[in-house]
């Protein structure tokens, strides 16, 4: 009787599990519902998520970190784990990134990307560009708006871009943001145009966001499963509801 049971609770374990995804910060917004339609396909996997900047989560993975999945804000570092033989697939772009401007207190965004510039901000929040794709995004908008060397000195450096979130509402003037957190139900209280507008995606280069399975993942069907949903047409209706673009 105990050989009996002992074999169907392992039976039963087989399929079930969990799972261990890398995510870039920037998606932090909209994982928590594409984590819900998930485990309404598969309640047996239990789905656990490590957000961070992309440039940590990499160091990450190259240092053997058990994620079998990651979810970038750029293409860049999965196609580098991809070329290392840590990433087992190539990089394919599950979303696509904007940048907008945030601030606690009324702007005047008709300015563009000059507002910065002003005497009444003191203090812009970017995520770090060394490590994350969108405070590298910020940097090259202001550098193609002609007020980087004005404002350089004005930054406050965060270490991820949802980190930006708070320190553009808390620790300064203005902040360079992911679009995607303003679709958050917390972010309803701030006005498109009165606390925050899009930057200027000619500014830019498209932050095409990339998903690799990882070596950790190895043959295991349920991270296949999360991989395959991502490029869904359910996940990617969920991810234009949070302001990406998704062909």
């Amino acid at each position: 009787m105990k050989k009996t049971l002992l074999s169907l609770l392992f039976s039963l374990s087989a399929f079930a599990g969990e799972i261990n995804i890398a995510v870039a910060a920037n998606v932090s917004y909209a994982i928590d519902e594409l984590k819900a339609v998930f485990a309404k396909q598969h309640p047996d996997t239990k789905v656990r998520v490590t957000l961070g900047s992309s440039g940590k989560l990499t160091e990450q993975i190259k240092n053997g970190a058990p994620f079998g999945l990651f979810m970038a804000a750029n293409m860049n570092s999965p196609a580098l784990l991809y070329a290392d033989g840590i990433a087992t697939t190539k990089p394919l772009i599950y979303a696509q990134g904007a940048l907008a401007y945030l601030s606690a207190k009324p702007m005047d965004f008709s300015k563009g990307i000059a507002l910065v510039a002003d005497k009444s901000v003191r203090k812009i929040a970017i995520a770090n560009p060394k490590t994350a794709p969108y405070g590298a995004a910020a940097v090259e908008a202001m550098q193609k708006g002609g007020v980087y060397d004005a404002v350089k000195s004005k930054f406050v450096f965060a270490e991820s871009i949802s980190q930006t979130v708070t320190y553009a509402l808390t620790a300064a003037d203005v902040g360079f943001i992911a679009k995607s957190s303003l679709y958050s139900p917390k972010m309803a209280q701030y006005k498109e145009n009165v606390n925050w507008t899009s930057v200027n995606p000619a500014l830019y280069t498209p932050i095409k966001q990339g998903i690799v399975l990882l070596k950790h993942a190895g043959e295991s069907t349920e991270y296949k499963a999360f991989y395959d949903f991502m490029l869904s047409d359910e996940a990617k209706t969920i991810l234009r509801n949070y302001g990406y673009i998704v062909k």
